[in-house]
């Protein structure tokens, strides 16, 4: 609200939806049957100290307190941090585990999360370790109620037919051999969807231009290179 801040958004209706908004709707699917799943993001529901907590546990502030603290008012920093910390994949005691294949019988099945409440105070119940399962849903849905609860305005984004390029050339690769049989030879892949997030920040290291929604995605596709 303060047109000082970082985080400033002047459009009341934004600011009503992207801030203050504890119910929302996460686009699912593919392109030809697209699934609306309503999702409680609650960020006002008991959550401010265990989202201070999950910056505490984090590698940045393990690895200089000082500095992560000196920087925790700047929304770019804080969203590589939170984007870090929803998901277990860096030893760093992450909110969530993903898996994507085989039986959910042990733990819950991502597709049975509607909310981000039960999963934060769970994390917290088991003593800050991952809660099994995540999918790419679930990391963005407790990325937002996250960067809300922080103060920062946030959206979730969905993408059919996406695409992981895994070795960055620029394009998808499928390799068969000469029967026209597929060879397990390419990293790259693709699926029906991916969800994601947004944040809306300004951006002084790059530039007026660049002031806006800023793309940060928590699902651990690959191992964080800092």
């Amino acid at each position: 609200w303060i047109s000082g801040d970082d985080v400033y958004m002047s459009n009341e209706n934004e600011r009503q939806e992207y801030v203050l908004n504890e119910n929302g709707i996460i686009f699912v699917g593919n392109a030809r049957y697209i699934e609306a799943r309503g999702w409680y993001y609650g960020q006002f529901q008991d959550l401010l100290n265990i989202c201070l907590t999950m910056l505490d546990l984090s590698l940045y502030y393990r690895q200089d307190p000082a500095m992560d603290v000196s920087r925790r008012g700047d929304p770019k920093y804080l969203g590589r941090v939170i984007s870090s910390m929803i998901n277990g994949n860096d030893n760093d005691n992450g909110v969530l585990l993903g898996k994507w294949q085989g039986s959910f019988h042990s733990h819950e099945n991502p597709s049975r999360w509607d909310g981000s409440v039960v999963i934060l105070k769970k994390w917290r119940q088991d003593n800050y370790r991952p809660v099994q399962y995540g999918q790419c849903w679930v990391f963005a849905g407790v990325m937002c109620t996250v960067l809300r609860c922080l103060g920062i305005p946030t959206r979730l984004v969905s993408n059919f037919n996406s695409a992981h390029d895994v070795d960055r050339n620029l394009s998808i690769d499928k390799y068969y051999d000469s029967s026209g049989r597929s060879l397990n030879i390419s990293k790259d892949s693709t699926w029906d969807y991916h969800v994601w997030n947004e944040s809306w920040f300004i951006r002084p290291d790059l530039g007026r231009a660049y002031n806006g929604w800023q793309v940060l995605d928590a699902t651990p596709q690959e191992q964080s290179r800092g």
